[in-house]
């Protein structure tokens, strides 16, 4: 069975579907807490100046705690290698991930690349130093 490239499932979808290709053996069980590398059996050339994102669906996150642990995980404009996708069960129950399934999403975005700088003072703002928590509920 041929999966086709990412798809938009929806006019206004901001990710496109990726599928897990695992027509050599049909199935990944995965138990809870346990991760796996799933191939998609795409390979992508991403235009300079973007990365490729990869993001959980967010209804297997719910139903079944299936996520992506390093999420967004990103792809660099110059990486030629394969396509795979890490899917983590951070649910309770075993999942069974089938051939041909939607398991992520794949968002491409522009990139800026930052020019770092070593100094000697910040500039003050309201916030200063101020860190987790300190503009909300304590």
């Amino acid at each position: 069975m041929s999966l086709g490239l990412p798809a938009y499932e929806t006019t206004g979808a901001a990710g496109a579907d990726l599928r897990a290709n695992l027509a050599d053996r049909g199935e990944i069980v995965l138990a809870p807490g346990a991760r796996a590398l799933v191939t998609t059996g795409l390979r992508v050339e991403i235009p300079a100046g973007y990365e490729a994102q990869l993001r959980p669906r967010s209804g297997l996150a719910l139903k079944h705690g299936i996520t992506l642990p390093n999420s967004p995980g990103t792809i660099d404009a110059d990486y030629r290698g394969p396509l795979g996708v890490i899917v983590l069960n951070a649910g309770q129950e075993a999942f069974c991930l089938s051939h041909g399934e939607r398991m992520a999403q794949l968002i491409v975005a522009p990139v800026v690349q930052a020019r770092f700088e070593l100094v000697a003072e910040l500039s003050q703002t309201p916030r200063g130093a101020g860190g987790f928590g300190s503009t909300g509920r304590s």
